[in-house]
Formats: C-alpha cells, structure tokens, sequence
C-alpha cells in the first residue's frame, strides 16, 4: 500500500507539473496576427503575404481550432507572392467569445464583420476545412460579390448530413466534444500539452494550436459549435447551392475505403459543378496532417487551380 500511495502521489505531481508548465508557456507565448474589433468584441486575424493583385486567400478552420491550423498553409503561400488572412472563431483561439447559438447564422455574420473590418479587399477566395465546408456555403451564397472562388478540404457539405452514419458520427462528436469541454475546464488536459498538434505546423503555428488543446475556454466555445452544427447544415442548405461560375478545388485526405469514398461522392460534388472543378485526394494525409507542412502543397496546388481558372471578367452566375 506504501508504495502504492507514494507511486499515486508521483503521478498526481507530475501531473501538476505538466499543468502549470503547459499553462505558463502558453501564457508567454505571444500570438501571431492582430485583434479587430467587430462591434464590441474582437476576434483575432492573421494575415500574411505580399498584397498584390491575386486575390486574398481567406480560411476557415474546421472544429476545435482556428487561425493555428492554416500556419502551415499560409507559409507556403506566402513563398508563393499569395496573401491569405485566416482567424480565431468567436470563443476560438485568441477571440473574444460571441453570443449563443454559435450556429451558422452567427458565424457568418461574424465573418462578414470582420472581412469588413479587415481592410483586406475582395472578392476572395474561400478556403474551408472540415466542417468549415458549411459556414463557407452559406456565407459564399449570400455574399457572391465576396467570392472569387473556393478550396475545400474535407470540407463538410450540408448535403453530407443526411448521408447513412452521418448522424452517429455527429452523435459522436457531440459527445467528444461534450468531454473535452468537461476535462478542459477542469484543467485535465495541460499535462497533454505536448499532444497537441497533430497537423505539422511550423513553431508559431504549433504553440498556438498547443495553447488552444489545453485552453478550457476554446474547449467550451467547440462544445457550443458542435451542438449547432445539424443546425448550421440546414442553414447552409437552405441558403441555396454554390454559384457554378465560381472555380473550385475540392481536396480530400485518406486512403479509398467504402465509407470515404460515399462521403467524398457527395464532397466532391461541388467541383464536378463547376465551370472550373478540380479534384485530388492526397492518399498519404490525414484529415489534419492535410494542413501540415508535410501534405500542405498540395493544397497549394488547388489554390493554383482555382487562381489559374479566374479571369478579370468572371461574374457570379448559375
């Protein structure tokens, strides 16, 4: 029983080690990009690349993260002249927390905020990963002069929620999500500092994306989107399909199996639609690792796609 006890109050020490560790170093760590006020709360923007006459990349992250998650990818577009802009969600990251439901509706209205208050100049093209893939639709269709063109990785379509297994997997994250809300306000998560980055991001990129998997705060605020998401889908459906004049480049992760390949059916379908469509699936990467500086060129690639296909006379249209 002694050794026991003296065995179980190593782990608990160690354990708050790593706790105050992980949380003095995210605390030091000063984030990359600049907070824009939207009208009484701010939300963090990280813009980086030459300005020039290309269009301005803008990211949405998927669930869990922000602006840290596009690290990677805005490196490598910065080597290419591109400029991209991606940013913390409302509660997400370094942002200043929104008012509830943290469904589509209001994250689009955010986004529109802060493209306004940006400075950056449009029309943009779009990118999205993950369950980004709804907000992107529905604010693409009711923006169209914002909208050059579009990159999708993995990207959710609100289609895809009816798909067979599509509400298990939302059951699913649901209830994820519900835990690490739990374990990270608790502060049950800073030992794992360490384990949180899983897509390959360069230094700055990867402390921040570290911060946000042990911040109790970012864990509530992805509680709060994930319990909105059925709600977002039908937002997205209802706001109407994507313009078919608008390129796009659809990018998906992961070796062919029966389920992914009826998901990427339907994830691809806006590519096939289009007067401009490219597709590729990068067999190697995962749906993070797609993001990372590893697999993050060929999501360059598609940007170049889309860029190639735009010309100064395109104009939305069906």
């Amino acid at each position: 029983m002694r050794i026991l006890l003296f065995v179980l109050l190593g782990l608990v020490s160690l354990f708050a080690t790593a706790a105050v560790a992980a949380d003095i170093f995210s605390r030091v760590h000063k984030p990359r990009g600049a907070m824009v006020d939207i009208g009484g709360r701010s939300l963090r923007l990280v813009c980086e690349g030459p300005k020039s006459d290309q269009p301005v990349i803008w990211m949405e992250a998927g669930a869990f993260s922000g602006a840290a998650d596009f690290a990677a990818l805005q490196q490598k577009l910065s080597a290419k002249g591109l400029r991209s802009c991606a940013y913390d969600r409302a509660g997400m990251g370094y942002s200043d927390p929104g008012p509830a439901p943290r469904d589509g509706d209001a994250i689009v209205k955010d986004l529109g905020a802060l493209i306004a208050a940006s400075g950056e100049r449009g029309p943009f093209i779009l990118m999205g990963h993950s369950m980004a893939g709804l907000y992107l639709r529905q604010f693409a269709v009711q923006n169209p002069d914002r909208v050059a063109g579009l990159v999708l990785l993995d990207a959710v379509t609100p289609e895809m929620i009816g798909l067979p297994g599509a509400q298990v997997f939302v059951d699913r994250m649901t209830d994820l999500a519900r835990l690490g809300s739990i374990a990270g306000s608790l502060g049950l998560t800073k030992p794992f500092y360490l384990m949180g980055d899983r897509v390959g991001l360069p230094p700055e990129g990867r402390a921040e994306k570290r911060r946000g998997f042990v911040n109790g705060r970012q864990s509530r605020n992805a509680y709060a989107e994930v319990q909105s998401w059925r709600a977002a889908g039908e937002q997205a459906l209802m706001a109407g399909p994507l313009l078919t004049n608008w390129p796009i480049a659809v990018i998906t992760a992961g070796p062919p199996s029966p389920q992914m390949d009826v998901w990427n059916e339907v994830r691809h379908a806006p590519a096939r639609d289009s007067r401009a469509g490219f597709i590729d699936n990068v067999d190697e990467a995962s749906h993070t690792t797609m993001l990372g500086l590893t697999y993050g060129d060929r999501v360059v690639a598609g940007v170049e796609k889309v860029l190639a296909a735009l010309t100064p006379t395109s104009a939305p249209g069906r």
